[in-house]
């Protein structure tokens, strides 16, 4: 039922409009809705507006509504009365990042795997929501479990995890412990069909991370993770070392954690026994020099099969006299990057390099050591005796700016070694890789290369910027390890909706958090009601096919004598 207007136009030309209510109803022939005249109340024009006001009224009051006239005297005040006064706003939740994440995380199949590890462990405990809640605040603020359970989860809008205890948090990372390798893997593959990913470089690399303690774990009956080491940031401490496999876009393949005191060399035979039994395909590792050895591309090359790796040029003799020695022209692939290959041996034992160049970082490295030399000879010209064995000579020589291009004569006299700067120039914006893939075409392995700068990133948001591993907040090996996969699993929501939006997570972060939820109370009923998102949310949510909240939800009635 519904008031409608109609309009006549007379022979002068003017136009009478009547009010009419109706109804529509369907005719029985062509089953088209047809309006049918219930009461005409005439031309517009010859309308009592009071009595309209009142049957206005008359139908408000029994169906429990108010109408305001304002033409009324008492209009102004009645418009300054605001919400009732049953009606209370109990809080406000930030909900946008939240959405997200618990979307994404269903979507990617998280939800059905924890759940099903769950039930076949015979278990009702809400793991998979515990598990939820820690990769949700590693992406929004990250913060101890504690945290998480005592201050977080009272901020957003999760209601699923409303009813989670600190208990339940602590035993999720025991069930993600004991099930890591089958969670990777499932996940792994569920990724790569979401996303028909082409899984042909994988890249590794290792970090740490530290602890704010002054002891290392020495437990003779348990799995020591906290040893001492040189972490990636220079210092001395007790740390663990996590190393991290990904794909060409970013997405985590697998992640290690290894005691604190493993070298980057020592990490490939247990890479090598977890991933034989992914059946990759064919894939081509790529690693920085630091893994690089005559054992680890022999392990690399069972199990992976093909391998690229980067090559310390000044340590290597066949590196630094054949491979940086040999003449050619580079093949240019990039203004920025120059390559040309290098084969030494002949057959099977023969050793296949790629010397790459940048010309660009060329110039750069050369002004760079001319303004050193020219600091070093100001030095050496302001003391005429150069000896050795003085407090300056001394605390150059230990400089480790400036010790690779000095000398001490039999003398005893400190001096440039014209030598060593010739030398240094020979290695001025090059580097050298090594690989046993004979298929894969120079530009493939020079690009492939350049790509590792992926994982830099990962660990950078892992670390630094985003997720922040560290702190570690457990002295348990496995919750250590725990806590490591969590941040992976986070790091890989992370890279999913960077690739979706096109924009970096901090910028999708601060546009999600203006997407909120408020809760009313009154004693019938509690609600909650978002607010209009802007449309950097509207734009988020369309590229990552999320479905907007309705603008009130979660109603839920209740007692007339409940309490706020």
């Amino acid at each position: 039922m519904y008031l409608r207007t109609i309009r006549r136009k007379n022979k002068d030309g003017s136009i009478i409009e009547y009010y009419q209510l109706a109804h529509n109803e369907r005719h029985p022939e062509t089953r088209k809705p047809v309006a049918r005249v219930i009461h005409s109340f005439g031309r517009s024009d010859e309308l009592d507006r009071d009595e309209l006001v009142r049957l206005c009224k008359s139908i408000a009051r029994v169906c429990g509504v108010t109408v305001l006239d304002p033409f009324d005297d008492d209009y102004p005040s009645q418009r300054t009365v605001g919400l009732p006064e049953t009606l209370k706003i109990i809080e406000t939740r930030s909900m946008g990042c939240a959405l997200v994440i618990e979307t994404l995380w269903e979507r990617l199949g998280l939800k059905k795997l924890f759940n099903g590890i769950i039930k076949q462990n015979h278990q009702r405990m809400p793991y998979e929501r515990a598990l939820l809640a820690m990769v949700t605040n590693r992406l929004c603020a990250p913060d101890s479990k504690l945290g998480v359970w005592d201050r977080w989860l009272e901020t957003v809008y999760l209601p699923s995890c409303e009813s989670l205890k600190l208990r339940h948090m602590y035993e999720a990372m025991d069930l993600l412990y004991d099930h890591a390798a089958e969670v990777e893997k499932t996940l792994f593959f569920e990724v790569a069909n979401l996303f028909n990913l082409t899984v042909d470089l994988i890249f590794y690399d290792t970090t740490t991370a530290s602890f704010s303690i002054d002891w290392e774990d020495e437990d003779p009956e348990a799995d020591n993770l906290r040893k001492f080491g040189h972490s990636k940031e220079g210092t001395w401490t007790p740390q663990v070392v996590v190393a991290l496999a990904v794909t060409r876009e970013g997405l985590p393949v697998r992640c290690w954690v290894f005691p604190g005191n493993t070298s980057d060399t020592q990490t490939i035979k247990r890479v090598r026994d977890d991933l034989r039994g992914w059946k990759l395909n064919r894939t081509l590792f790529v690693a920085d020099a630091g893994v690089n050895s005559m054992d680890n591309r022999a392990e690399l090359a069972r199990a992976c099969g093909k391998y690229l790796m980067a090559t310390r040029m000044s340590n290597a003799a066949e590196v630094r006299d054949q491979v940086l020695a040999k003449k050619g022209r580079y093949t240019v692939i990039q203004d920025n990057l120059h390559a040309k290959e290098v084969i030494i041996g002949d057959g099977e034992r023969r050793r296949r390099y790629i010397l790459c160049y940048n010309p660009k970082e060329a110039d750069r490295q050369r002004k760079h050591r001319a303004h050193l030399i020219d600091l070093l000879e100001q030095e050496l010209a302001s003391h005429p005796k150069n000896d050795a064995s003085a407090q300056w000579a001394i605390e150059l020589l230990a400089s480790r700016r400036f010790k690779r291009y000095l000398t001490v004569s039999k003398s005893n006299r400190l001096r440039i070694d014209k030598a060593k700067v010739r030398e240094a120039e020979r290695y001025d914006g090059k580097w050298v890789l090594e690989t046993n893939d004979d298929t894969i075409s120079l530009e493939d392995a020079a690009c492939g290369y350049k790509g590792l700068m992926v994982i830099e990133r990962c660990f950078r948001s892992l670390k630094r910027t985003q997720i922040k591993l560290t702190p570690m907040y457990h002295w348990a090996s496995r919750r250590i390890e725990a806590h490591v996969r969590i941040c992976v699993l986070a790091l890989l929501i992370e890279r999913v909706i960077e690739i979706e939006c096109g924009k970096p997570w901090h910028k999708i972060r601060e546009a999600l958090n203006k997407l909120q939820a408020t809760k009313f109370f009154n004693l019938n009923h509690s609600f909650y009601c978002r607010n209009e998102p802007t449309p950097d949310v509207h734009n988020i949510l369309k590229d990552l096919k999320i479905t907007l909240p309705k603008p009130v939800f979660q109603i839920e009635k209740h007692s007339s004598n409940a309490s706020i």
